[in-house]
């Protein structure tokens, strides 16, 4: 049968290996599944032992799924004090009774706020000033009874303060269900909307409201106009994106002047517009969808829009067009492109625009004073740190802004900043429990050479009371180094419970994100994959050379994408490290990327390559995890999963963790935990999920205690 154009499937059964027990040991299929599956692609054949792992319909499949997580809390029985003591650790360090500092949008202060001891947040506002009466719109405690998994990804207050519209998924699979409360009444709607993506705008009528739909691969294709008190069939749709390749999404201009609709790739986008006081208007558009040029819209009152677009400019600049002809004929440039500097963000003020950039991967805040044109920085005085600036209110005459800013040893702190005097002060810090003292730890930027001679950089942190620089200390290195997105050095308190047993814990800002600008993914992706991977290594060799660590006490760790990094990684250097932690990782690459069923595949041609085409098929194949795995001296492994995950099936780790298995020489354990109720993000309560980390952090402690008794 044809599987996709220009690639035929043959699907074969052939017998399976004698020793089929199902012990987990063993590394093969339990005896009832002996089968493999023989793939013809591009007139090669590819066999695929695990694939009966696939169909989670199968009860086999959810009693081999459970045998593995029972086999998994066996080998890790013998910590469970010390699962236990970090558990506790880690929920010390949360801030129990917490609120967020409150922002201002439509004439109402919002805000979220924790109780001590409940897992989910209360999404509260007040009217005016903050001596109002509080209003909890959304009590997400009460909301989530009854369900092991509850997110609320996103709200929507309409313009009369009068209704909230809100995202729910309950599964974990990203098939999220739109609701509408009526804040005065309470009364949630009958109005309610299955598998919707995320993004929703409320026409200025507070009657029309517009949201994405999810196509069956769970791509977001459709945006659809719901009308309160209609039936659903009755909704109009406003736009469709039919190109597999590319999601759809909506969204409310800054100003509430605009509903913007369009949809985007990893490498084009496409942008149209209605006035939010005209819900049934036809939409126009901004600028047609040319291949390779990228660009986000919005407004700030006045007769242009503000354009940030990559067009002439790969790490991005920042125009103007006139709203009643914005095409790109139109743009004229207000911050212009810099060869050095990635532009991330940006707001227009009545007297600023305020600019988030990074260079030499660290982030920047740029103001602009639109009468003078004259520049300043925001300085922040850390070596290694993060900052991201945000709007504190919608009122456009305001000369104030906000900016997080957190480094691997500072917990995260709200600034205020005045645009016109540079006065900041510090509104809010993260409260960290447990006895944290942030003078007890030290962070430095390192820079790896890699393979080609380019120049990786690599944050870390180290307990300066624990660490020796003497090549006997454990380490900890992450990465992810996909789909342009940068790990920066943020605060992480999980992580201080292996800095005081004496890890350190690094960060390499490997290519493939945009640490060091758009060219630092153009070089991680498509048929420069693999410099991810080297990066990865050269990172990890530099660090054991440095004698920051050394081979027997280095952990590889990496999710989702992330997670991919770490099968391809274990495959090319499986003596480097010592364990490898896995969340939810990709690794069946060729066979997803050859379903276009699957959700996101044909969203990723742009990414990984699109397997129709030989050149791509061949070299995605000549990395793929599981298609590379080897008889090898395999680390200790530890990999997640989720039975929901939608972006990531659990099926890509389960297979993966079979081969290795089968092909491993070496005595290290192999494990898998697949959560048999949650999807990509794992459980959803703030406490629930430090259960996951406690045992991840269990596993490599005792790898190293082993090491040292030995």
């Amino acid at each position: 049968m044809l599987r996709m154009i220009g690639l035929a499937l043959v699907v074969l059964l052939i017998g399976c290996k004698p020793n089929s027990s199902g012990d987990l040991n063993s590394g093969t299929a339990p005896a009832a599944k002996k089968v493999v599956h023989k793939f013809t692609e591009h007139g090669n054949e590819r066999e695929d032992p695990y694939h009966w792992l696939s169909d989670k319909t199968d009860p086999e499949v959810i009693a081999h799924l459970e045998k593995e997580n029972e086999h998994t809390q066996g080998m890790l029985a013998h910590t469970k004090d010390l699962q236990d003591e970090l558990y506790d650790e880690l929920t010390a360090r949360i801030e129990q009774k917490y609120e967020s500092l409150p922002t201002k949008r439509n004439g109402y202060w919002y805000y979220i706020r924790y109780e001590e001891g409940n897992e989910y947040p209360f999404y509260c506002r007040k009217k005016e000033n903050l001596n109002a009466e509080e209003e909890i719109m959304l009590n997400v405690n009460e909301m989530a009874e009854g369900h092991q998994i509850y997110r609320l990804f996103q709200y929507f207050v309409s313009p009369n303060n009068e209704m909230v519209a809100f995202l729910v998924d309950t599964s974990g699979d990203r098939r999220n269900t739109l609701y509408f409360k009526d804040l005065a009444t309470g009364e949630i709607l009958s109005d309610q909307i299955p598998n919707c993506s995320y993004g929703g705008a409320w026409a200025n009528d507070n009657t029309h409201f517009f949201y994405t739909q999810n196509d069956k691969t769970v791509r977001s294709y459709q945006v659809k106009r719901h009308q309160l008190g209609q039936a659903l069939t009755q909704d109009t749709e406003m736009y469709l994106e039919p190109d597999s390749t590319f999601s759809a999404g909506v969204q409310r201009s800054t100003d509430g002047r605009f509903i913007f609709m369009g949809s985007g790739s990893t490498t084009s986008s496409e942008f149209w517009y209605i006035p939010a006081d005209q819900p049934l208007a036809k939409p126009k558009v901004i600028q047609a969808r040319q291949k390779g040029l990228e660009y986000q819209v919005n407004s700030y009152t006045g007769s242009a829009f503000h354009i940030q677009h990559n067009h002439e400019a790969q790490n991005f600049k920042i125009s103007s067009a006139p709203i009643n002809s914005p095409g790109m004929g139109n743009w004229e440039d207000v911050v212009p492109h810099q060869e050095n500097v990635l532009i991330n963000n940006f707001t227009v003020k009545e007297k600023f625009i305020v600019v988030q950039q990074r260079s030499n991967a660290l982030d920047q805040v740029l103001i602009i004073d639109r009468a003078t044109g004259t520049k300043s920085f925001i300085d922040f005085g850390e070596e290694v740190y993060t900052a991201s600036m945000y709007n504190p209110t919608d009122e456009f005459s305001s000369d104030s802004i906000r900016y997080n800013y957190t480094s691997l040893t500072t917990p995260r702190s709200v600034v205020g900043y005045n645009l016109s005097t540079g006065d900041k002060k510090i509104l809010k810090q993260q409260k960290v429990g447990g006895g944290f003292d942030a003078s007890k730890y030290e962070t430095k930027r390192l820079w790896a050479k890699a393979s080609d001679g380019t120049k990786v950089p690599i944050s870390i942190v180290y307990n300066k009371e624990t660490f020796q620089k003497d090549g006997t200390q454990p380490c900890l290195l992450y990465a992810y180094g996909s789909y342009g997105a940068s790990s920066m050095p943020s605060f992480r308190s999980n992580v201080i419970s292996l800095l005081d047993r004496g890890f350190s814990y690094a960060i390499a800002h490997i290519r493939g994100g945009q640490e060091m600008g758009r060219g630092w993914y153009e070089d991680g992706k498509l048929l420069k994959k693999k410099n991810t991977f080297t990066d990865f290594i050269d990172c990890a060799e530099y660090l054991i050379g440095e004698q920051y660590t050394f081979k027997e006490g280095l952990f590889a760790m990496g999710g989702s994408a992330g997670g991919m990094l770490m099968g391809a990684i274990t495959n090319m250097r499986p003596d480097l490290f010592k364990g490898i932690i896995a969340y939810v990782p990709w690794m069946d690459v060729i066979t997803d990327m050859t379903n276009p069923d699957l959700p996101l595949t044909t969203l990723e041609y742009e990414e990984w390559g699109d397997p129709n085409v030989k050149e791509f098929y061949d070299y995605m194949l000549s990395w793929s995890p599981y298609d590379n795995v080897k008889e090898a001296d395999y680390p200790a492994i530890l990999a997640t999963g989720g039975v929901n995950d939608t972006q990531v099936p659990y099926f890509s780790p389960a297979k993966w963790v079979q081969k290795v298995r089968e092909s491993n020489t070496g005595q290290e354990p192999v494990l898998f935990k697949c959560n048999m109720g949650a999807g990509h993000a794992g459980a959803s309560g703030r406490f629930e999920r430090q259960k996951e980390t406690a045992l991840v952090y269990a596993f490599m402690v005792d790898q190293v205690e082993k090491k040292m008794k030995n």
